[in-house]
């Protein structure tokens, strides 16, 4: 996985899940709510990229954040670090700094059969983009979900 270019286009996200934390919560209707709580505390930040669709599920597009612990409704704008791959299309956009740690810790996540792997930050901007987000500024994203 590579550094993003100075001109990378910038994402707004929300930590849904903290890393650490059992309990797990949910981006709906412009905020995070209560959604249940986990077997297994999450191994790294997780949230989504409001305003966003991925067709693998039907939700918004899946983001996590590497690094330290990020309180859940945390908003941040970043350009992706790499791209989370699976087989089912249900790929995770990547955030923050890659440590060996932390990836390894996001790939034991998933179990052998998803197809787990690590792609790099222009992966993630074309497989945005091949969903039709590439045109959605920082602007629009944020003003389609009352974020400012």
């Amino acid at each position: 996985m590579n550094s993003p270019a100075p001109t990378t286009p910038e994402w707004l996200g929300v930590v849904e899940w903290t890393l650490g934390e059992r309990e797990r919560f949910v981006w709906r209707d412009g905020q995070v709510v209560p959604y249940r709580t986990e077997p297994l505390p999450a191994p790294v930040n997780y949230g989504c990229l409001p305003g966003t669709l991925n067709p693998a599920d039907a939700a918004e597009v899946d983001a996590v954040w590497l690094g330290e612990a990020l309180p859940v409704g945390t908003e941040i704008r970043l350009a992706p670090s790499g791209l989370l791959h699976l087989a089912d299309g249900d790929h995770k956009v990547i955030f923050g700094e890659a440590q060996e740690a932390h990836l390894a810790a996001l790939l034991a996540w998933f179990p052998p059969e998803r197809g787990a792997k690590l792609l790099d930050a222009a992966a993630a901007q074309t497989w945005l983009a091949e969903l039709g987000l590439a045109e959605l500024g920082l602007a629009e994203l944020g003003a389609a979900d009352g974020i400012a």
